[in-house]
């Protein structure tokens, strides 16, 4: 019988719409205050934003080199398998379908149904929780939909928002030029005073920075569906984390043209304290265009989320259902839908901080883990073939960082949300020993 498998259908710029649109969601209107404060300066502030761009096109190079190398999709999971085998591969597949692909969703649908709503009731904070959940969830059955219906119709809708929120980027960018011609440069000077930062102080916002960058990587999740993939995923990953990080650092500029940094930290709503000065009676485009933002980003994300599973079930790692493919669409659904149901269930609660906690120490172990397999397939396979290879310092200077990212916080200020994610990891286990490990010894019994 004929095997059904997953269609290249796309091509560079689609697969710099997917970048770009899931990188842009909610981040750059919302983590300039958890960095900024944490930065305790200007300065500081505007020099952490450009480390995180330049770890993210660290982050993308290592993984440039490694899915050209390993061309499958699943992301980090084929990665892991081959270098360190089924458990920490298995882990990883557990972890990104239990906490990050749902927990990343549900962040964005919620912060999709309060600027959604926003205009309705004044401001963000007046949102009231209920409809903020059913908004999310609503926006959750849709993504889910649209991500089962069709892989084009899921890239052109990425495409289309993708280019409708780098407008409004521009946007606040031009209106931030028109200041700085027009001598608003009080908050530039003495940038850099303010207290020093310590090391979890830095920690953190680089946490909140590389959570607005949080998507460098998504185009290793479609790898077998990329048009010559060989030049397509170099290419489109270093041209979306340059786009990128010369948006955000212009961005935050423009901020400073109208929000001094005390400003800044009181706003609950960067981008709409911004919107209120400089659009005046139209400042209800700030919030509607964050939210066709987050919206276009909810796509990408469940895109990409749905391969995870596939890939892993296709290794017999997870259930068989998930490895199925729509023999007319060609789209993973039943993989698309395991990740919406755990969003859904995620959306309950509504405890926003916590699941960014939970998302960022659990993204960056499993960086760590997979950035080392660069230096690893160097040492223990240097003549293999690599149609991207990069300089030995940049897995080097990533490994290291992210290292930090996932140790420093809790060396210097232990909290009980390091010790769940770490539990909530490892408990994957529970199910890989008896239903991978020895369902597996037991067919080769047979």
């Amino acid at each position: 019988k004929n095997e059904v498998k997953l269609k290249r259908q796309v091509g560079l710029i689609g697969g710099i719409s997917l970048i770009v649109g899931t990188i842009i969601g909610s981040g750059i209107f919302i983590s300039p205050k958890g960095v900024f404060q944490n930065a305790g300066s200007v300065g500081a502030g505007l020099l952490i934003w450009f480390a995180c761009g330049l770890l993210s096109t660290f982050g993308a190079l290592c993984y440039a080199e490694l899915g050209t190398m390993i061309p499958k999709s699943g992301g980090e999971f084929p990665i892991l398998l081959e270098a360190f085998g089924p458990i920490p591969a298995y882990l990883f597949a557990w972890t990104a379908a239990v906490i990050l692909k749902p927990s990343s969703l549900c962040l964005l649908s919620l912060t999709f149904a309060k600027y959604a709503l926003t205009p309705a009731y004044g401001n963000c904070d007046s949102v009231p929780e209920l409809s903020t959940k059913f908004v999310a969830a609503s926006l959750i059955l849709l993504v889910v939909f649209i991500n089962c219906f069709s892989v084009k119709l899921s890239t052109k809708v990425v495409t289309f928002f993708g280019v409708g929120k780098i407008l409004s980027l521009v946007i606040i960018i031009i209106a931030g030029i028109v200041r700085l011609c027009q001598g608003y440069t009080e908050n530039f000077q003495n940038s850099f005073e303010g207290p020093t930062p310590g090391i979890r102080e830095i920690t953190m916002a680089f946490y909140q920075g590389l959570w607005a960058f949080d998507g460098w990587n998504q185009l290793n999740y479609v790898v077998e569906e990329l048009k010559n993939p060989y030049k397509t995923l170099p290419r489109a990953l270093i041209a979306s984390l340059f786009i990128v990080t010369g948006l955000y650092l212009l961005t935050n500029v423009s901020y400073f043209t109208v929000l001094s940094l005390d400003n800044l930290l009181q706003s609950p709503a960067v981008a709409s304290s911004f919107g209120s000065v400089v659009l005046g009676f139209m400042v209800w485009i700030i919030p509607l265009s964050v939210a066709a933002s987050v919206f276009g980003t909810c796509i990408g994300s469940c895109f990409t989320a749905g391969r995870i599973s596939y890939a892993a079930a296709r290794e017999g790692h997870f259930n068989q259902v998930l490895a199925m493919i729509h023999v007319q669409r060609y789209t993973p659904a039943p993989a698309v839908v395991l990740n919406g149901l755990i969003a859904l269930l995620m959306v309950i609660p509504n405890d926003f901080d916590s699941l960014v906690n939970y998302y960022s120490f659990a993204t960056w172990a499993f960086y760590f883990a997979t950035s080392i397999t660069v230096l690893y397939f160097r040492y223990k396979m240097p003549d293999r073939h690599r149609p991207v290879k990069v300089p030995i310092f940049v897995p080097i200077i990533f490994s290291a960082s992210a290292l930090c990212l996932v140790v420093a916080p809790i060396v210097d200020n232990p909290e009980i949300q390091y010790l769940v994610a770490v539990l909530t990891m490892l408990f994957g286990l529970v199910f890989y020993f008896p239903f991978v490990h020895f369902k597996v010894k037991s067919q080769t019994i047979r």
